[in-house]
């Protein structure tokens, strides 16, 4: 295959690809994260009792997702009226600002 061919062409993509604007999905992504920066949400490690009893009630607590084995624990998702809380088991592994309407 010739050399120049196949610089010419990746040179010619990469050019292409750096004209691109930046994706949708990144500006929301920042959003959400500008939204949490600061904010009260529960903390990696609170178990759901704690959860609740600190910020109260969620307005739904969705459907367990996973648990069929060892290695892919249950999953659960408590959504409140601003931000989602996800557990692993009944600790919080992470909580996230609902993505704005």
């Amino acid at each position: 295959m010739n050399l120049k061919y196949i610089v010419g062409t990746s040179l010619l993509a990469g050019l292409c690809l750096a004209s691109l604007p930046p994706a949708r999905a990144e500006s929301l992504l920042l959003r959400n994260v500008e939204r949490e920066h600061g904010r009260d949400l529960p903390r990696r490690g609170l178990s759901m009792a704690e959860v609740e009893r600190r910020y109260g009630t969620p307005l739904d607590k969705l459907p367990t997702a996973g648990g069929g084995q060892p290695r892919q624990p249950p999953i659960n998702r408590w959504r409140y009226s601003d931000y989602t809380v996800y557990f692993e088991r009944d600790r919080v592994i992470h909580a996230v600002a609902n993505p704005a309407s």
